[in-house]
């Protein structure tokens, strides 16, 4: 069961990032991008995940070595559990970038790398959209 919910949670992510990378125009692309409901979604899978692989309740998340210790114990499911939160937020970063772009006229062409970015490495997309948020910002002074 854990691995057909993981696969469909996996896939589904893979699809709807596919929307709002390449169709950010539609009437689907824009419910996503306005409202977290994929992240909601996400979320109730990795409480399922979370709670059926016993929690983190004896992990020490305040050093290296506990953080190590935590992923070298992990369970099939706490496995999941831990992907699931990287699709989950990675993907309302992806929409928070979307909307900010939006929102300061940037266009969706400029913001493509930097939602594949976020989408496969998380933070390098942020980082990237913010070099690219700053440059636009110190050109529309500069003018």
């Amino acid at each position: 069961m854990t691995e057909i919910l993981f696969n469909i949670c996996n896939t589904l992510m893979i699809l709807v990032w596919g929307f709002i990378l390449f169709a950010p125009n539609i009437s689907f692309s824009k419910q996503l991008i306005a409202f977290p409901w994929v992240p909601i979604g996400i979320s109730f899978f990795y409480t399922y995940f979370l709670i059926i692989s016993g929690g983190i309740s004896e992990a020490d998340l305040t050093s290296i070595l506990g953080i190590t210790t935590l992923f070298q114990n992990a369970t099939t499911e706490s496995a999941a559990a831990g992907w699931l939160h990287y699709l989950a937020f990675d993907f309302w970063v992806g929409t928070w970038i979307i909307r900010h772009s939006q929102k300061h006229f940037i266009r969706h062409w400029m913001i493509i790398l930097p939602l594949i970015f976020t989408f496969m490495l998380g933070p390098v997309g942020v980082l990237i959209y913010g070099v690219i948020y700053a440059a636009k910002t110190q050109f529309k002074k500069a003018k």
